[in-house]
């Protein structure tokens, strides 16, 4: 009889129930959770847990708790010692889960004082004996083993480990480390920067490509970065740091309003409306099937409003794959709100 796998796995604050759905349809028994965070067995020895709303999966090798710091962390070296033995980590990448959802109060995702503190402290206590990296919280390398560490609570440790095999798993707690020169136009940056490595779209500096919903710019902001050639198409006004760009052109419509021959030359689109989903279909639909569209690759935002709308989210992919796309892929990325991001290939 093989060895059971314990696994587990952070999600947005109030995707759980998503997340236990897509487990549960894989074989697995769920256990302890919490808003944010997950764990569970599956009776063979079997892959980690994926899906479109599980942001981070680890092996579980247990849990410490306790009020005071180092005790926790003596008792984090001594479970390692019992239960892999020999066997150093490449990385370390220790951060909370999420306390609220994502934009309530100003939350974000990632790591904060606390666990940058704790991070610290495990660092320290574990040493060259079992760890290679310089400092916690590295961009993890392809392959590389990580030994990942959760704080459900701050005095209640969940800690595993995972190979770090596509972008999300490099990066600590799945969030992507970015450092900007100057405060962003807007959050929609770092989903746009998130989206644009997530799906391995090639985007080169010269491009064409075409943003809808782009008011204030985050967006747009993170393409000129890249070199691109930007249209933003969006009847509200854009940040002036973006409209004035010798790269950037606006154009004050709604997407489904604009004469096709506006898209043309469009290798990109990026697609983030504050309207329901099936409306945004029908919008990307007349743009994406035209017989004279370039577009090599989209990034398509779906407002879900609630986490109950999940359920139509197979009615919603089955309208994508009548585009005819090479590919598609889905994921709740780490700084999307009740949304998800498809990214689709043609």
């Amino acid at each position: 009889m093989s060895e059971p796998t314990f696994a587990m796995l952070c999600c947005a604050h109030g995707a759980e129930t998503s997340v236990k759905s897509e487990m549960a349809a894989a074989g697995w028994r769920l256990a302890f959770s919490r808003p944010g965070f997950v764990t569970a067995k599956h009776d063979d020895q079997v892959e980690l847990p994926s899906g479109i709303f599980v942001r981070t999966a680890a092996r579980s090798i247990g849990q410490v708790r306790s009020t005071d710091g180092a005790e926790q962390v003596k008792s984090l070296v001594q479970s390692l010692k019992e239960k892999t033995p020999n066997q150093p980590y490449d990385q370390l990448h220790v951060w909370p889960k999420d306390r609220a959802p994502i934009g309530r109060f100003g939350f974000e995702p990632g790591a904060d004082e606390v666990s940058t503190a704790v991070a610290g402290a495990i660092y320290q206590g574990l040493g060259k004996d079992w760890l290679r990296c310089d400092a916690p919280n590295r961009i993890a390398q392809p392959e590389e083993r990580v030994l990942d560490v959760v704080l459900v609570e701050p005095s209640h440790w969940f800690f595993g480990t995972h190979v770090a095999n596509t972008w999300p798993t490099r990066w600590p707690g799945a969030v992507q480390p970015i450092q900007t020169k100057e405060e962003p136009v807007s959050r929609a940056y770092y989903k746009a920067a998130e989206a644009i490595a997530w799906s391995g779209f090639d985007i080169q500096s010269g491009d064409l490509a075409v943003e809808v919903g782009s008011a204030p710019g985050g967006a747009c902001g993170r393409l000129l970065e890249m070199g691109c050639r930007v249209i933003g198409i969006d009847p509200a006004e854009m940040d002036p740091r973006i409209d004035e760009h010798p790269n950037f052109r606006h154009i004050r419509a709604r997407a489904g309003d604009l004469p096709r021959k506006e898209y043309r030359g469009a290798k990109w689109l990026l697609v983030d409306s504050n309207v329901k989903p099936n409306q945004t279909l029908t919008t990307v639909s007349n743009i994406v099937t035209h017989s004279h569209s370039s577009i090599q690759g989209l990034l398509l935002t779906l407002k879900l409003g609630s986490y109950e709308a999940v359920e139509r989210m197979d009615a919603w992919i089955a309208r994508i794959q009548k585009w005819n796309p090479k590919s598609i892929q889905v994921r709740q990325l780490a700084r999307n709100k009740c949304e998800v991001c498809c990214a689709v290939e043609f």
